[in-house]
């Protein structure tokens, strides 16, 4: 780690260009760790230290990555990419001599985002199954999913631009998904269990918005591109997937603060809506 000394004692921005291998695992971990031995939780500010790899990365990828790292692969990555991910942000694309639709191929592997606190991951194709399983706080962006997508998420955004497997949003607690659905056939492939389709506002809009753009910058997303440049019509094609009881402590949050309750109060008229 001796390379990002001064970017981790001083704040100093850096970046660096390496190859990768999938017998390469949990590529960052150690990084992220020098940086929270550091700063701690805090971590450093965005982009403070960025890392472009160039080939097919082995599970873990980016795995506990904190705030100020981010990682850029360009290729492919395993299972596990940003697995516990703790505010770094990752990006992953397809190599540029790369002739196929990347929005109809696979970029990565299972269980992404696995665990993830926070932070934010942009990938430019399709995933397996059970996508962002435990998210508890990160932001990710990715262009088709397999089974069981959002299992158990408990926080964070998740938004797919493509299609679902089955099962979508079991025992999710947390959290608000978008999924892009122009074909209307994603309502079929919802648990409904704990979560409901609901209608989407003004700041959910907003949101969307602003991540597609920021997914199109990062990672060269046509998908992305595509729904920007007509959003008016293409907006209305996304499916808002949210959890009931984490909707019901919102809503008790929002009258709170309507009734201009204190800090106390609010949070016990949360407490006493979280119990039903």
């Amino acid at each position: 780690m001796r390379w990002a000394k001064p970017a981790i004692e001083t704040g100093q921005k850096m970046e660096l260009d390496v190859p990768i291998r999938n017998t390469n695992r949990t590529v960052g971990t150690l990084l992220g760790n020098a940086v929270t031995r550091v700063h701690g939780g805090a971590g450093l500010p965005d982009d403070t230290i960025t890392v472009n790899f160039r080939g097919s990365a082995g599970q873990s990828f980016g795995a506990f990555v904190p705030k100020g790292i981010t990682m850029r692969l360009e290729g492919d990555g395993n299972d596990y990419v940003g697995k516990g991910l703790s505010g770094g942000k990752l990006i992953v694309h397809p190599d540029r001599r790369a002739t196929f639709p990347a929005e109809e191929n696979i970029i990565a592997g299972n269980v992404i985002g696995y665990g993830a606190t926070g932070g934010e991951i942009y990938l430019r194709g399709i995933v397996g199954e059970r996508f962002c399983v435990r998210n508890s706080g990160a932001t990710a962006v990715v262009e088709g999913v397999g089974d069981h997508g959002c299992e158990y998420m408990t926080g964070g955004r998740v938004v797919v631009l493509g299609t679902t497997g089955r099962n979508f949003g079991a025992g999710m607690s947390g959290g608000i998904a978008y999924v892009y659905d122009p074909e209307g056939g994603f309502s079929s492939l919802v648990n409904y269990d704990m979560v409901d389709l609901a209608d989407l506002e003004s700041d959910d809009y907003d949101f969307l918005r602003t991540t597609i753009s920021n997914h199109q910058e990062y990672t060269g997303s046509e998908v992305a591109k595509t729904i920007l440049t007509d959003w008016e019509v293409q907006s209305s094609h996304f499916r808002k997937v949210m959890p009931r009881d984490y909707k019901r402590v919102l809503d008790a949050m929002a009258s709170a603060q309507a009734e201009g309750l204190s800090e106390d109060e609010t949070l016990a008229r949360v407490m006493e809506t979280s119990r039903g």
